[in-house]
C-alpha cells in the first residue's frame, strides 16, 4: 500500500508527539510517498517551534538526520494544478500540493491536520486516520 504523508505527521514521529505510535503502526507495511516541499516545510515547522521554545537547533538538527532516514519517495505535482486546489479551497500551496498528489495518483493521505483533512474530503480524498 502506498500512503502520501503530510508534514505534520512525519513532525510528529520525530518531535516524539503523544501520535508517534499510532503513525509508525500505520505507516509499517506502506511505501511513502510526500511531495517534494517536504523538506522546506519540515525546516519551517522546525524554525516555528524555535521561536516557541519547543525545539532547540541540535535536537532540530538530531531530527533532521533521522529524517533523512525515512523511506520516502518524491512524486511530482505539477504547479498549475496545484494552484487552481489551493485558489478554489482557500488554501496555502504546500497543502494543495499533498491533495494535488492524492489525485493524481488515488493516494490516501496521513495528516494531524484537522483543516487539511476537512479539505481533503472535500475533493474525495480518502485519510488515514490516527490518534493524537
Amino acid at each position: 500500500m502506498q500512503i502520501l504523508i503530510d508534514t505534520s505527521a512525519i513532525i510528529a514521529v520525530l518531535v516524539n508527539e503523544a501520535s508517534k505510535l499510532a503513525i509508525i503502526q500505520a505507516t509499517q507495511q506502506t511505501d511513502l510517498l510526500a511531495p517534494p516541499s517536504i523538506h522546506w516545510e519540515i525546516a519551517n515547522a522546525f524554525s516555528a517551534m524555535f521561536k516557541r521554545e519547543r525545539l532547540s537547533l541540535p535536537e532540530a538538527l538530531t531530527a533532521v538526520e533521522i529524517y533523512q532516514q525515512i523511506p520516502i519517495r518524491f512524486i511530482e505535482i505539477e504547479l498549475e494544478e496545484s494552484l487552481r486546489i489551493a485558489a478554489e479551497l482557500d488554501i496555502y500551496a504546500y497543502d494543495a500540493y499533498l491533495l494535488r498528489g492524492a489525485v493524481k495518483y488515488n493516494l490516501p493521505i496521513l495528516t494531524l491536520d484537522q483543516g487539511l483533512k476537512e479539505k481533503a474530503e472535500r475533493l474525495g480524498v480518502k485519510v488515514i486516520e490516527v490518534q493524537k
